[in-house]
């Protein structure tokens, strides 16, 4: 019925407090349109992001593809899952109330602008950008002047995996063959965005981290685990360390990377994810065979890493990076994709904030460059409460917002 609202809550904003368009419940792209989905999901991929704002009937603040989201300025409007079937043809989401109007006719007015955030520029020392794709590297470097403030660009390798329609787990598989062109098909990618980066900044990948239940949604062939719990599964650095073939996928990744840019491959850095201790950083450089010329540097994600931060720098993490959102879920046991504990996930809890606190304090200690990831809503609070870090890590739509506040 045209005029009915319904109810929901907002997991990620945009740039726009009101805004209409046509649901599309398929998962096929549609350009401009509002993705209507049971949950979110990295099948879903190439549909999120041509959509101009996503309902979903579950999902947390801060899982991967509501992430995906937030960095893309992509509004995520979760409701009952009852309601989803209500939603097709025309609707106006009111972003302020968390609401949906169904039917046209409403008025939907542009923001004329979010109120200005208390923390400036200058606060993030040397800013990493969350990016998923090429694009983000050159929104965040059209900000003006304060780009510079952006010394590097976080990228996870199965989102340069889902841009370039590759299935990992089919292609770590099938055989040398295939483990050759999956590595250069990577590399393309990094490719294309070194030649974007401007003087001084430099890419981060994040190793491939598929959980099972990810992995079964993009995989064809591979054979996938059933997991009771993929979320504290057999993936990160346990994947990584049981996998040959992906230790030779990323030799020939860095292969082409120096084949291709030369010195300038340098400015691709490694990260191991989902890491618990210094001996599984130990064995994971040991077991990809990296060289001695190749950084490798570590998320800080679980209770157990942020107790041995002062051991995994000693290791020779090259810098490390506090992923403060699977902090969260593992400090507080609240699953970051389950709305039913949504308000148990709380960013700034006290044992949170004292986790990240040590964290950055070893690092201090150990000589570490250390980058700790905040949502915007958040940033003041942890610019009050954490020792001054290294920079601070940002999703793009977020980052951007912020960058482009005029200079003091």
């Amino acid at each position: 019925m045209n005029g009915r609202r319904i109810q929901g809550f907002l997991l990620t904003g945009g740039t726009q407090s009101v805004l209409r368009g046509t649901c599309n419940r398929t998962r096929t792209p549609l350009e401009g349109s509002v993705l209507v989905a049971p949950s979110l999901e990295a099948g879903l991929y190439e549909a999120i992001v041509a959509a101009r704002a996503v309902v979903c009937g579950s999902g947390g603040l801060t899982g991967h593809m509501q992430s995906l989201c937030r960095g893309r300025g992509i509004p995520v409007l979760r409701v009952d899952q009852e309601d989803l079937a209500h939603l097709v043809g025309e609707v106006t989401l009111d972003l302020e109330d968390g609401s949906i109007v169904i039917g046209p006719g409403t008025t939907a007015g542009a923001d004329p602008g979010s109120e200005p955030r208390s923390p400036s520029p200058g606060d993030l020392g040397s800013a990493c950008a969350v990016i998923a794709d090429l694009q983000d590297i050159r929104t965040i470097n059209s900000c003006g002047p304060n780009a510079r403030r952006v010394g590097s660009f976080f990228i996870r390798e199965e989102f340069l995996c889902l841009a370039a329609a590759l299935s990992p787990l089919d292609s770590l598989e099938g055989g040398p063959a295939d483990t050759a062109v999956y590595g250069r098909a990577i590399a393309d990618r990094l490719c294309t965005f070194v030649e974007a980066l401007l003087p001084g900044q430099r890419l981060v990948l994040r190793l491939l981290d598929l959980r099972s239940d990810h992995a079964a949604s993009v995989t064809e062939l591979a054979p996938v685990a059933v997991e009771p719990n993929p979320e504290l599964g057999l993936h990160g650095a346990r994947w990584l360390l049981g996998s040959t073939a992906y230790r030779d996928a990323l030799h020939a990744v860095l292969g082409a990377l120096r084949e291709r840019l030369g010195d300038e491959a340098g400015r691709v850095h490694l990260s191991v994810p989902f890491l618990n201790d210094a001996e599984e950083f130990t064995q994971l450089r040991k077991h990809l065979e990296l060289p001695a010329d190749v950084p490798l540097s570590a998320f800080i994600e679980t209770p157990a890493a942020v107790h041995a931060t002062a051991e995994i720098c000693a290791a020779g993490a090259s810098e490390l990076f506090v992923g403060v959102k699977d902090l969260v879920q593992f400090y507080l046991a609240a699953d970051r994709g389950n709305h039913l504990v949504a308000e148990s996930y709380q960013t700034r809890h006290p044992a949170v904030m004292d986790g990240v606190r040590r964290v950055v304090e070893s690092a201090h200690t150990a000589g570490t460059p250390v980058r700790v990831f905040a949502l915007g809503a958040d940033l003041a609070h942890y610019l009050d409460h954490v020792p001054t870090p290294d920079g601070y890590m940002m999703c793009t739509a977020e980052l951007r917002q912020l960058l482009l506040q005029p200079q003091p």
